[in-house]
């Protein structure tokens, strides 16, 4: 089965015509969506700054991670939900658009990133665990927070991009 011929049946469901036929949906959708990019790009920023050694130095590094983590997660949820959406709603537009698997490819890296980076300090306190980080774990906090800036750009380039 060809992709067209997916995106094509995808389109003609009933889900999609319902989801583009009720005006308020998409807008809503979209606005929820853009709320949620900021709860997961403002935790993640936080504590990839700290992570750098430049934010909240004075918070241990294992609370302001725990403290933020589960919000990056349940925004990664509904952001992966609303995408969702968005996509039954508009496969045609979407599905084909390179800037659109451009932005996914850039998600799935940067959240495999935000995990690495913070599954040590999620995990039960060890007494032998320290605070500061190498200096790699403090360059991989930057290029987090570079990746999730492209991962917005991308996102809102895809209305532009064919």
């Amino acid at each position: 089965m060809s992709s067209s011929l997916i995106i094509a049946w995808i389109y003609a469901s009933p889900l999609s015509t319902a989801i583009r036929d009720i005006l308020w949906i998409i807008p809503t959708v979209q606005s929820i969506h853009i709320l949620a990019i900021t709860v997961l790009f403002g935790s993640a920023v936080i504590s990839d700054l700290r992570l750098a050694g430049v934010f909240a130095t004075d918070e241990p590094l294992r609370g302001v991670v725990r403290r933020y983590y589960p919000w990056m997660r349940n925004a990664l949820l509904v952001l992966l939900f609303t995408g969702l959406i968005m996509i039954i709603a508009e496969p045609d537009r979407v599905l084909v658009n390179s800037t659109f698997w451009l932005k996914m490819a850039l998600v799935v890296s940067a959240f495999t990133l935000t995990l690495l980076l913070r599954r040590p300090l999620l995990r039960p306190a060890d007494d032998a665990q320290r605070d500061d980080k190498p200096p790699l774990v403090k360059a991989l906090a930057w290029l987090s927070i570079g990746l999730w800036c492209v991962v917005i750009i991308c996102g809102r380039w895809i209305a532009y991009a064919i």
